[in-house]
């Protein structure tokens, strides 16, 4: 019921068949507003002067390849149309309402699904990259929800837009912990980001420093929730919405500083050198070739499957990454629809975005089985995992096309 380590390595060089464990629920909920480019033009000019900087960011806010951007409030929320950029206190106050708020709905839609009973969860693994108060977002979700006070928690920080996936990583070898004391695993994993607030800070750095920040045009607003189980104790004849295979969590050497987002009085600074889609491009290839052959059970007639034979949840940090990509692995935009419909229509989220891709994908149309779910956060760190798609819920799909 674990990873197994070959010639004695420690490293995570193969999984066994049937690893027992699944994504039972799933629930991504974003906020009502949606701000358009025109949202940062205008922010801009109410509070900076024209420079050449500010007119090249605004440039490519309007050639990003999003429609819309999910946020808490509007243009006119009253945090960023002050005098000066809120504070990390100011952000504190507004993510413990707003991002708990969204949080424990996208968590009721995933318990909703999985049908089970929130006595019955036995941790919490959350994580987010706006936020950092100590008792953590967590603790107050966890009692929104009514969880018993027993539950285990764990909260990931550091880990930007692959905090999702990491999430799920971490959440899966718990349950194989459980398995192996032979209790059962009801583990709930939870992304939540406020970025929208961020923007005045940002759009100081940019009058400030004279400096080209295109985090500022890419950044949303999102909780998204899976609900992650070991099967011990479970009806066997339910058909989750996806099967875990394997993962691997990898550090691209020499790249800690293309990808971050530094602590700021003002809250958080995006780092994002032009570097970053090239990496990623380059680092999903070998990552898909050490990860297909971990898996053995993927092997028909003694082949191992391409890239092409899967279809693929790509957290979608940015156009160039999504379309590098897609280049570096021979996709199509049919086997990235989720990825490119969340990213047009909601921007990027950052850590809760990859379970929102994996939502959105099981529900389109010609499915393929298996799913290659990856996401790049600061470090460089690279995540990286296998999912199933019962046969039941593929052929549900097509049937619902026929009709």
């Amino acid at each position: 019921m674990s990873p197994s380590a070959i010639n004695g390595s420690t490293a995570h060089d193969r999984f066994e068949n049937n690893l027992n464990l699944s994504i039972l629920g799933l629930g991504a909920e974003y906020p009502p507003f949606e701000l358009g480019p025109d949202a940062l033009e205008t922010l801009a000019n109410r509070f900076y002067p024209p420079s050449i900087a500010l007119s090249k960011v605004l440039s490519i806010n309007r050639f990003t390849g999003i429609d819309s951007r999910s946020a808490i409030g509007t243009v006119d929320h009253p945090l960023v149309n002050q005098p000066d950029a809120p504070s990390i206190a100011d952000l504190n106050a507004c993510f413990r309402t707003e991002g708990v708020r969204l949080s424990v709905n996208a968590c009721k839609k995933a318990i909703a699904e999985w049908g089970g009973n929130v006595d019955e969860i036995t941790h919490v693994v959350s994580t987010t990259c706006t936020n950092s108060a100590n008792p953590g977002f967590d603790h107050y979700v966890a009692a929104e929800l009514g969880l018993h006070n027993g539950v285990e928690k764990i909260l990931l920080h550091g880990i930007g837009c692959s905090g999702g996936l990491a999430a799920i990583r971490a959440a899966s070898n718990l349950a194989l912990g459980s398995s192996f004391r032979k209790k059962p695993a009801r583990i709930l994993v939870l992304a939540c980001e406020i970025s929208s607030l961020l923007v005045r800070s940002e759009l100081d750095s940019i009058d400030r420093e004279q400096k080209t920040r295109i985090g500022v045009c890419l950044f949303s607003d999102c909780a998204s929730a899976a609900v992650v189980s070991n099967g011990v104790g479970e009806d066997e004849f339910r058909s989750p919405p996806y099967e875990i295979l394997g993962w691997k969590h990898e550090i691209l050497e020499d790249t800690d500083k293309d990808l971050g987002f530094d602590v700021d009085p003002l809250g958080w600074k995006v780092v994002l050198t032009p570097r970053v889609p090239g990496i990623a491009s380059a680092a999903v290839s070998p990552a898909f070739q050490s990860m297909i052959k971990s898996l053995p059970e993927l092997r028909k007639d003694g082949k191992l499957p391409i890239a092409a034979d899967f279809d693929w949840a790509l957290h979608p940090g940015g156009s160039t990454i999504i379309t590098g990509v897609e280049q570096a692995m021979n996709l199509t935009q049919d086997h990235l629809r989720a990825s490119y419909e969340i990213y047009v229509n909601y921007g990027n989220s950052s850590s809760a975005t990859i379970m929102a891709v994996m939502d959105k994908l099981r529900h389109m149309e010609d499915g393929r089985e298996h799913v290659v779910a990856c996401a790049f956060g600061p470090g460089i760190s690279l995540e990286m995992m296998v999912l199933r798609r019962p046969k039941s819920i593929i052929d549900g799909l097509h049937a619902e096309d026929v009709d």
